[in-house]
């Protein structure tokens, strides 16, 4: 039986050029643009290449946010039982089947507008109390220890600097300058921050840097956290840093820490580690100089986000729980998890046009 659904989620740089002399411009976007808003179409397809008596569906959905929002409606159509949001923090949509192989197709339209941080804008407030909302992103979970081994590095990294602004950019550009992208790691890496610096093997992909970011941070009392979400287009700045319109295997991870006394602010220092393996090239490089300013503070938004949860449960509760992270599609048949890493045994399918 196939069904159609429609789900309503929401009403709805100034930046220079950052090319080395080793890469050609996608766009020749030298001055700041008065309208940086980019459209996609995006079509996520699922058939699960396993059949049982009961299939399972959790798929992350872009949240609204001011630099993000739907312009249409959610519109899913397969062979489900049921389809709902199951949990509106993590905007999560959850599918069942019954003795099929399940297909899933969801479709929405999205805008996005670049987040610049204006520095001479930004406050630091010590005396800001913090509510639940923001304090829970001090706290470790099973991947992000704050103490021990952690904390000895937050410490010695930002040792004599004072000021959280100033320690979050001491943090942010020692793990820009010192960590290298790893290809062979599954996905988008486990993001197990403590041992990875116990490892010293400092190298993985972009949830694995970031979660080194994030934990670092935490363990010195800033507030941060993962981003997950996909990437949705071409970048202007570097092809690494953007997508084709097959964004099956896109999904990325960024960051944020909460200044207090004026907000959360982006940063990204797992596509610096990116740009400079898939250029060949080092620190000293001009270019990768002023990627790695540009990407405390601001996000180029050729990607869209999900969620920032890690170590959670998922809503109805699954087979796998707690589950690391919600960046890729999560499923099940007859209690056994598919692997979602995966796409061509899972079997799944993104598509991503800018209009």
């Amino acid at each position: 039986m196939k069904r159609r659904t429609f789900l309503t989620l929401s009403s709805a740089v100034a930046a220079n050029t950052l090319l080395s002399a080793n890469e050609t411009p996608l766009v020749n976007n030298t001055q700041a643009t008065k309208d940086d808003s980019k459209e996609y179409i995006v079509s996520l397809k699922h058939n699960l290449s396993e059949l049982g008596e009961v299939s399972k569906i959790w798929l992350p959905l872009p949240k609204s946010r001011s630099y993000q929002y739907l312009t249409s409606d959610i519109v899913n159509s397969g062979n489900y039982n049921e389809i709902y949001l199951s949990d509106f923090e993590t905007n999560s949509l959850y599918a069942s089947f019954s003795n099929v192989k399940a297909e899933l197709i969801t479709q929405f339209s999205i805008k996005t507008h670049d987040r610049i941080t204006d520095f001479s804008k930004v406050n630091f407030n010590e005396n800001e109390k913090l509510d639940e909302s923001i304090a829970q992103y001090l706290k470790p979970s099973e991947h992000i220890f704050t103490s021990g081994i952690v904390k000895e590095y937050a410490l010695k990294i930002t040792k004599g600097i004072k000021g959280d602004l100033e320690k979050a950019k001491a943090i942010y550009d020692w793990v820009a300058l010192n960590f290298t992208r790893d290809e062979s790691v599954i996905g988008c890496g486990i993001g197990d921050a403590k041992a990875i610096l116990e490892s010293k093997k400092l190298y993985g992909k972009c949830t694995d840097i970031s979660s080194v970011f994030v934990a670092l941070l935490r363990s010195i009392n800033i507030p941060a956290r993962e981003c997950f979400g996909i990437r949705l287009g071409a970048s202007r700045f570097y092809a690494a840093m953007g997508s084709k319109e097959n964004i099956t295997k896109a999904q990325h991870c960024r960051a944020e820490f909460y200044l207090k006394g004026y907000g959360w602010i982006p940063c990204d220092p797992a596509d610096v580690a990116k740009v400079k393996l898939s250029l060949n090239l080092d620190n000293n490089d001009s270019g990768i100089q002023k990627l790695r300013e540009f990407q405390f503070g601001n996000w180029e938004m050729c990607w869209c986000e999900f969620n920032t949860k890690r170590d959670f449960v998922l809503i109805p509760r699954p087979a796998q729980a707690p589950l690391n992270n919600f960046g890729y599609v999560y499923a099940e048949v007859d209690s056994n998890t598919i692997d979602y890493y995966s796409p061509n045994e899972f079997v799944y399918e993104y598509t991503s046009k800018q209009i």
